[in-house]
């Protein structure tokens, strides 16, 4: 099955929801919604209100819920009632007894009542899957080889079809974060390392699995993982390093995706006019040549040791330049990196954060945090499981 082949046949589908959902990084729509809205959308909203609520503070009562979500007691029993009966919840026991009365039942997410299948397609030598839970744990992964450009579709469709199989809970949709930009359809408008041009993937996996499915960019579906598994706050970035250089980008909690959905795209950016290597895109000096994983590889294999933290460094001066107007225009306060420990953390992201607070506004940025992402290699893959409870549960 090639790439062009799935898209011929799968033209017209278009994403499946669950009624009552609102789309995963819909325009407009902050990831976690915290109030009551209008009438003729409220069943909806307020079921992912309390499915958010139990998500992120845990087990509670009906009269927990009631208060935490400013619903009444009449509908939390309707919504839990409804929620328990679809296996999204589950009644896990009465609180222990502090006083007088009948004790409380407790309710909670049933976290493994559902599975969720994440893909994660921006290795530069493996493709990676795994079975998560709804707490975005893995429970189980399976790595396969980067097979030949035009068996890439097909391997990615069997995949994902053994990770559903081998899944011990119904399937609640299939996530991928793959290299290139995107739309919000889940069409891949261009990934050069793959060569895809206008691809339909999402419509290759529904079509293959029948399943709902969200395609996003790698770095977009990292920083997803990154708000919801990693405690970053609303205003954040996220730069993933690996075979090229990407970044994703939350602001007031919104992810920000660009009129076309080209937000993030660091790598070629021109970070020096003093010259420098020559970038696969043609061009020299763009980030990508100087921060990628075998950009930066090559050049300290070929240096003495004693060189190793110059480079480092240079290159984190390289990623302070491209940091900084955005830090200045969108005022973040984090700055996450995702990549490789060994090259990003120490003297790169030390000199990263040294050039960024010296070219922005040091009464404002100078609280600017630059750190290492704690999810190492399953950040795209929890990404992924991100995208699927925010699309079809309303959870992030």
């Amino acid at each position: 099955m090639t790439a062009s082949e799935v898209q011929r046949g799968s033209s017209t589908l278009e994403p499946t929801h669950t009624s009552g959902t609102a789309r995963s990084f819909g325009p407009g729509r902050a990831l976690r919604q915290g109030a009551k809205v209008l009438p003729e959308h409220a069943r909806g909203h307020n079921r992912s209100l309390v499915l958010q609520t139990l998500f992120h503070q845990g087990a509670m009562s009906r009269a927990d819920l009631a208060r935490e979500t400013h619903l009444t007691r009449v509908t939390i029993s309707d919504l839990v009632g409804e929620l328990i009966a679809d296996g999204f919840v589950a009644e896990i026991g009465v609180r222990e007894a502090s006083g007088p009365g009948k004790p409380a039942m407790l309710v909670d997410l049933d976290r493994a009542g559902h599975r969720i299948v994440g893909l994660d397609l921006s290795g530069s030598d493996v493709i990676i899957g795994a079975v998560l839970a709804l707490d975005g744990s893995i429970v189980e992964r399976r790595e396969v080889a980067l097979p030949a450009a035009d068996e890439v579709v097909q391997t990615v469709v069997d995949l994902a079809r053994a990770l559903v199989e081998a899944a011990d809970a119904p399937v609640l949709g299939i996530g991928v974060g793959a290299p290139g930009v995107i739309d919000d359809r889940g069409v891949i408008l261009a990934a050069p390392n793959f060569g895809w041009v206008g691809f339909d993937l999402a419509g290759a996996l529904q079509l293959a699995l029948s399943l709902p499915v969200l395609v996003a960019n790698d770095a977009n579906a990292a920083v997803l993982a990154e708000y919801t598994f990693g405690g970053a706050g609303d205003d954040v970035l996220l730069v993933k390093v690996g075979r090229g250089v990407g970044s994703g980008l939350l602001a007031s909690g919104q992810p920000m995706r660009g009129g076309r959905f080209a937000a993030g795209e660091i790598g070629h950016v021109t970070v020096g006019t003093d010259g420098g290597p020559q970038c696969v895109c043609g061009k020299v000096g763009c980030l990508e040549a100087w921060l990628s994983v075998p950009s930066l590889t090559t050049r300290l294999a070929a240096a003495p040791a004693a060189e190793r933290d110059g480079i480092l460094r240079d290159a984190g001066e390289r990623l302070g330049i491209a940091l900084a107007p955005v830090v200045g225009a969108l005022d973040l306060s984090e700055i996450v990196l995702s990549g490789p420990p060994e090259l990003l953390d120490g003297p790169l992201a030390e000199r990263a954060l040294e050039t960024l607070r010296a070219r922005t506004l040091a009464a404002f940025h100078d609280g600017v945090r630059v750190r290492m992402t704690e999810q190492g290699q399953d950040i795209v893959l929890r990404g992924a499981a991100v995208m699927v409870l925010s699309g079809q549960l309303g959870v992030s």
